[in-house]
């Protein structure tokens, strides 16, 4: 029964992330296409939508126990993707703003936020399993989301003219990026410096927070489904902004990985998990609020494309140190 159980626990460590986008994707169908279910799916749904800060926050703090506050600095791989996001994203909104409204405008506003969003909060928990540099990517984390809190509240009312001020709009994306960043980390370090013995007991549990990845993903697929699902767009449309995320995935991660490389190995995983890896739930947020709405859909598209290269990742990754071994 052990040995069973064993494989059994080696086989979803081993295909985590393949299995919650197979489970949140096929769940969400099943409950929508089976009637007497949409209770049970209405249900699943409003879940999934609120219980993905907790699950972040858990994450974040199961990372930053592990870590000191004098490891969180600049590294000379940062400037790159750090370029890369800002300067894309602006010349991609000076384009947009002289760009009729149409499939084409939807187009570039579905890759201006594929571009510009920030780093996904969970991303360390890949990192760390590919063997990058846990503080490194946490660092950029606070970085670009520092710069894209302000960005956005100047950019997007250029595009979209609103009659929101800009430090209202500032105030609402900073009220939806920071808590859920800075307080598990904390939190985290007041237990480093206070508690040491709380510490040492939850360092045995600091890997947790692959499993609580693997939820959070699960979610996130069955959020990211529906979107799809209810977007109303055509089949073409669809194709278009799937062809538009999945480019601006397929650039990130290869710049992130490309910039990196010059620094060491580590760095490269590193810098092209901070690049590649996105907050896919702030992206559709913000799609939906303030630029036109359909373009949220590009946040679920990119949420899949991310894990599924994340999940070759993985399996590269497992391959490597068998072959060492």
């Amino acid at each position: 029964m052990t040995m069973h159980t064993d494989k059994l626990v080696k086989f979803v460590k081993d295909w985590m992330l393949p299995l919650a986008i197979v489970l949140g994707v096929s769940s969400y169908l099943i409950f929508h296409f089976c009637h007497a279910l949409h209770p049970i799916g209405e249900t699943c749904r409003k879940i999934a939508s609120n219980s993905q800060t907790f699950l972040i926050g858990v994450m974040i703090f199961l990372q930053m126990v592990k870590m000191s506050p004098r490891e969180m600095r600049f590294h000379r791989w940062h400037i790159g993707p750090l370029l890369l996001q800002t300067v894309s994203f602006l010349v991609l909104a000076l384009i947009a703003v002289y760009t009729p409204k149409g499939t084409g405008r939807i187009l570039l506003e579905c890759a201006m936020l594929c571009l510009i969003c920030p780093t996904a909060s969970a991303a360390g928990v890949i990192t760390d399993k590919l063997g990058g540099s846990l503080p490194g990517n946490m660092s950029y984390l606070v970085m670009i989301n520092t710069i894209v809190t302000f960005l956005i509240p100047a950019v997007v009312p250029v595009i979209h003219p609103s009659d929101m001020p800009f430090w209202t709009i500032v105030s609402v994306i900073a009220v939806r990026i920071f808590p859920m960043l800075l307080l598990p980390c904390f939190i985290a370090w007041i237990i480093r410096y206070m508690f040491p013995r709380l510490q040492a007991w939850l360092l045995r549990y600091a890997h947790w927070s692959f499993y609580f990845w693997g939820i959070s993903l699960t979610l996130a697929m069955i959020l990211a489904t529906r979107s799809l699902v209810w977007s109303g767009l055509s089949f073409w449309a669809l194709v278009l902004i799937g062809v538009v995320s999945l480019a601006c995935c397929a650039l990130q991660f290869a710049f992130g990985r490309l910039n990196g490389r010059r620094f060491g190995k580590k760095d490269m995983i590193t810098s092209g998990q901070a690049l590649g890896q996105k907050n896919t739930g702030f992206l559709i947020w913000l799609g939906y609020n303030y630029m036109t709405p359909v373009t949220s859909i590009a946040g679920g598209l990119y949420a899949i494309w991310q894990n599924i290269f994340n999940s070759w990742e993985l399996y590269c990754k497992r391959r490597e140190d068998a072959a060492a071994k």
